[in-house]
């Protein structure tokens, strides 16, 4: 094998590595809270029908 096929084997080694890594972190006990806090956020927003009155009574 030539010295650019060894870099690119390196290469794919050290990015298959971060990638399964980052993965395990995202997936991991300590992230749960924080994932579950993240999937409620799009919940959160505060009603359309409010938001319009609010607007309302500022133009007026």
């Amino acid at each position: 094998m030539d010295t650019i096929a060894w870099i690119t084997s390196i290469a794919t080694a050290l990015a298959l590595s971060t990638f399964l890594a980052i993965v395990a972190w995202a997936w991991s006990r300590a992230r749960a809270e924080a994932n579950r806090e993240s999937a409620m956020l799009p919940f959160a927003l505060p009603d359309e029908s409010a938001v319009a009155a609010q607007g309302k009574d500022a133009g007026q």
